[in-house]
């Protein structure tokens, strides 16, 4: 694990929009393989001691990832992704809410849009979140998001280092 490594966390409150931009010690390749196959985000899409759990995913304009994050003592927060556009190894963008386990959706949500570039072998990733509102982004940040996505993004790094 290069200590090196870019990572910017940007809260830009005119836009109601997080910015972050953090690079791998991966290729490409592997790095757009952790974020669109379930059996890998699974492995890292949640901040430690959390878990998470996919119930469905289909990776296509349309489609949707339904997954839980689970805490140890068994507390699932659950959440839906709805993929909105899909350039292969490039970009991808999904609207993010938070859902009951029936899938009913929170009154609101964010839309994230996220880049994959590779330089001398290593992957960056940056990932855009607009908010709907500033209230909202501001509650994400108090409740921890820069903390709980940190942990996240170096779960991915862990997950990267054992399929290279």
């Amino acid at each position: 694990m290069s200590t090196n490594l870019l990572f910017d966390f940007v809260v830009d409150k005119n836009n109601k929009t997080l910015i972050i931009k953090r690079e791998f010690d991966a290729p490409l390749n592997l790095v757009w393989d952790a974020w669109t196959k379930p059996e890998l985000l699974d492995q890292w899409w949640a901040p430690k001691p959390f878990a998470s759990k996919t119930k469905v995913m289909n990776f296509e304009v349309g489609g949707r990832r339904f997954y839980a994050m689970v805490s140890p003592e068994g507390y699932e927060r659950w959440a839906i992704q709805k993929y909105t556009s899909i350039n292969p190894k490039t970009n991808f963008s999904f609207f993010n809410v938070f859902a009951d386990k029936d899938e009913n959706p929170d009154p609101t949500g964010s839309d994230w849009d996220i880049t994959f570039n590779e330089q001398n072998g290593n992957a960056t990733v940056t990932i855009n979140i607009y908010n709907e509102s500033l209230e909202r982004m501001e509650k994400m940040i108090e409740m921890g998001f820069k903390e709980g996505f940190t942990m996240t993004l170096n779960g991915l790094e862990n997950v990267l280092s054992t399929i290279k």
